[in-house]
């Protein structure tokens, strides 16, 4: 598996090039914005995208959704609950396109011969997610390096957030978190180092 991070926007979202580097198949994580650099890169390396994942549905990290389904064809997966035709709070007004799919907590992905395990991680906005996949959580605005995602935004719960930290810092070993925004990190730096997971640990 090979992970290509593309900041775009002007908020710099971390959009995810996931490969089977067997197939040349891949996945794309959050198309944030700038559809020509994502199409671009898929092009140059020769892939073929079979799925865009959403962790939420703001619009730093769907703005390049309809670019790059356009070009691809790939189906578009996302929680039900950031849909704006289900949860009117302001996230944003994205809808799922036609032929998209909803997941939720517990549900598993198989597409380009790789397994993405959604994991149900609200606070941020009431439908997100954490991909994981092998060895690498990608976490959306949920967890970054050394803090977490705002709460204060229409559809945020700090008590939910806190919730879904301690989830992320229960799981079992060690795992590269790839966020929506800023560095990279693992979790056990996290849960070592993050005073947000560390307060979520403690209640």
């Amino acid at each position: 598996m090979l992970i290509k991070t593309l900041p775009v926007g002007q908020l710099e979202t971390n959009c995810y090039v996931v490969t089977n580097e067997k197939t040349l198949e891949c996945v794309v994580i959050d198309p944030g914005d700038e559809s020509n650099t994502i199409l671009n890169y898929i092009e140059d390396n020769h892939l073929t995208c079979k799925a865009i994942l959403l962790t939420h549905a703001h619009f730093d990290h769907v703005g390049a959704v309809p670019g790059v389904r356009a070009e691809t064809g790939a189906p578009v997966y996302m929680n039900e609950l950031d849909d704006a035709r289900v949860n009117r709070i302001g996230l944003g007004g994205f809808t799922l396109p036609e032929g998209g799919i909803y997941y939720k907590d517990g549900d598993v992905v198989e597409v380009a011969g790789l397994r993405f395990d959604v994991i149900g991680t609200p606070g941020h906005t009431p439908g997100g997610v954490t991909l994981r996949c092998e060895n690498a959580l990608f976490t959306g605005d949920t967890l970054f390096h050394g803090s977490c995602g705002r709460t204060d935004l229409p559809g945020g719960d700090m008590y939910e957030e806190l919730a879904s930290l301690k989830k992320l810092c229960l799981l079992e070993g060690d795992y590269e978190v790839y966020p929506g925004h800023m560095d990279s990190s693992t979790l056990a730096r996290e849960r070592a180092f993050n005073y947000y997971c560390r307060a979520a640990m403690s209640r």
